[in-house]
């Protein structure tokens, strides 16, 4: 593990249950813990977000897209990285992710060790926060 806090959180977003047994375990196996939500709702309405962590997230789902995460975070209050995560990956839908304040954009299936490698960034001290995109510079 690199310099990311130990006691951080994971919270995978999906609504697909194998890929986010699949994601958990690749990600424990990488000395990360984690939370699984079946959908942005059930995330937002859990109560379970606290302290250091990362949203990877399934960017197109029903009751709740991790599209909208980064809106609904900012909303709350939360500053917490999020990562998308798509099988249907093109130009459009990554610039829509980048607007909706997404820190990074994969393709499924996603390499472990990419995804990995992502969270653990997100997770460090030197990744940014999350940010209103309307509030940005570039």
């Amino acid at each position: 593990m690199t310099e990311c806090d130990q006691s951080a959180m994971v919270y995978l977003v999906d609504d697909d249950a194998p890929v986010r047994r699949a994601l958990s375990r690749l990600l424990r196996s990488a000395g990360l813990e984690t939370r699984e939500f079946s959908s942005g709702d059930e995330f937002m309405d859990s109560g379970r977000v606290s302290g250091r962590g990362c949203v990877v997230a399934e960017s197109i789902m029903p009751y709740g897209a991790g599209i909208d995460l980064p809106r609904r975070l900012r909303e709350s209050g939360r500053e917490i990285p999020v990562i998308l995560l798509t099988a249907e990956a093109n130009g459009q839908r990554r610039a829509t992710a980048k607007l909706a304040g997404a820190m990074l954009f994969f393709r499924k299936p996603v390499d472990g060790q990419a995804l990995v490698d992502a969270v653990e960034w997100a997770l460090s001290e030197n990744a940014p926060r999350l940010q209103d995109p309307a509030h940005t510079t570039s």
